[in-house]
């Protein structure tokens, strides 16, 4: 396949672009226009394109970022590298793909997970707790889980929204995953009320974590 251009794909990516789609995703800070299958599509086309990725997220553009993110090597970018396109990405979307296609599967999550929770930053520390609640699910030796319930309880309620979602997802993971701290958790849920008015589409779990952990501990007793 011959080698594809920068101005090529922002090209292909403005012909994309749908008014409709982006007054939707405006609503939730994302400034782009773009289906996210048909941007899945060009991604599959495209396949691994280390070089491009790098171009593409050099752009600015929030679209070619999250096709940058599909297409880019997980593994090949740096620490330094990873850290500064996280303060960069200020669009909600590419912060969460960065954190969840790209830094989980990083070498150097874990060093990152630990500078940003203390970053005084709040959407850089959200991606700090985000990695944190994926540690508690997946990795949780030698975490404090205690610690971070402290923490939370102290600090979830007037913490801005995004680090506030991502303290509540990790509250809610130990109390999911973790049987000896799920009274605390959902105590602290209840007592801090975070997101217990949240709007939940039907069929959809609250992320209300009292609500949220019953659901899923349920839902494993039953398997």
């Amino acid at each position: 396949m011959a080698e594809v251009t920068v101005a090529e794909v922002l090209a292909e990516l403005a012909a994309l672009e749908d008014p409709k789609v982006r007054a939707v995703n405006e609503r939730h800070g994302d400034d782009h226009g773009v289906n996210l299958g048909r941007l899945r599509a060009l991604a599959k086309r495209l396949k691994t394109q280390q070089d491009l990725a790098c171009r593409l997220w050099e752009t600015g553009d929030t679209a070619a970022r999250l096709l940058a993110l599909l297409i880019c090597r997980p593994k090949a970018f740096g620490r330094d590298e990873l850290d500064t396109m996280l303060r960069e990405a200020r669009s909600p979307k590419v912060h969460d793909w960065l954190v969840n296609y790209v830094v989980k599967k990083s070498p150097h999550a874990e060093e990152l997970r630990v500078a940003w929770s203390a970053d005084p930053d709040p959407v850089v520390a959200s991606a700090g707790w985000a990695l944190t609640a994926e540690r508690v699910a997946k990795k949780p030796d030698g975490l404090d889980l205690a610690g971070l319930l402290d923490t939370i309880e102290a600090e979830m309620k007037d913490a801005p929204d995004r680090l506030q979602w991502a303290m509540n997802t990790c509250l809610a993971r130990i109390g999911i995953d973790h049987a000896e701290y799920r009274t605390r958790a959902i105590g602290i849920g209840e007592r801090l009320e975070v997101l217990k008015d949240h709007p939940t589409s039907p069929g959809c779990t609250s992320p209300f974590a009292p609500t949220w952990i019953a659901e899923m501990v349920r839902r494993r007793e039953e398997a």
